[in-house]
């Protein structure tokens, strides 16, 4: 019988141990994200979606940005902090909250790196909601809607550990480091609200 339980003890630490290495996204912090991230980006980008399921693949994702409108500014967001339309923040109904990206304007290549503070666009076909300020800097102030591609760079796990999406695989280390940290925060506040 104990034989047994020795055996039983050895497949399931076996079992656990293999689950572990394919249970997800690594780490920001461990050797192989990078390379994750690498493999990530080259992934075609999803398309916007109208359901509000959270992804934490850290895909990239196209489809239309919009900023928000008068009537939200300085209001709270999701995360409970009021929005600064001047700040890099955006919303998302697909990334988790304290997530960092860049935001890429496909019409004329302009980019910035956002950090998603809110829920939304619950608009078909788009993909972030940004600050007014933003907008502005990304060049579609005046047009109201531009095509996007959305390159997550850190995501946050429920956990509380923080892994690297497709965004991160050409992003600067100093810009890396500043993201986890940036990710780090802004979950740490969220969690304590």
């Amino acid at each position: 019988m104990i034989k047994w339980r020795g055996a039983i003890v050895v497949v399931v630490l076996l079992m656990a141990t293999s689950w572990a290495a394919f249970a997800g996204p690594l780490p920001a912090e461990a050797p192989e994200a990078r390379r994750e991230a690498a493999r990530l980006d080259k992934l075609p980008a999803v398309p916007a979606v109208r359901t509000a399921q959270i992804d934490r693949s850290g895909r990239n994702e196209k489809g239309g940005a919009s900023f928000y409108a008068e009537r939200f500014w300085h209001r709270k967001m999701a995360n409970g902090r009021r929005l600064n339309t001047n700040a890099n923040v955006a919303a998302s109904k697909t990334l988790p909250l304290g997530s960092v990206a860049t935001v890429k304007n496909l019409e004329n290549g302009r980019t910035a790196t956002v950090r998603i503070e809110d829920r939304g666009p619950y608009v078909k076909g788009r993909v972030v909601d940004l600050a007014p300020g933003l907008a502005r800097r990304l060049g579609f102030r005046r047009k109201g809607v531009v095509p996007v591609e959305v390159k997550p760079i850190t995501l946050p796990r429920p956990d509380g550990t923080v892994v690297l999406g497709a965004g991160a695989a050409k992003a600067s280390p100093e810009l890396l480091r500043e993201a986890v940290e940036a990710t780090k925060e802004l979950t740490t506040q969220t969690a304590e609200k």
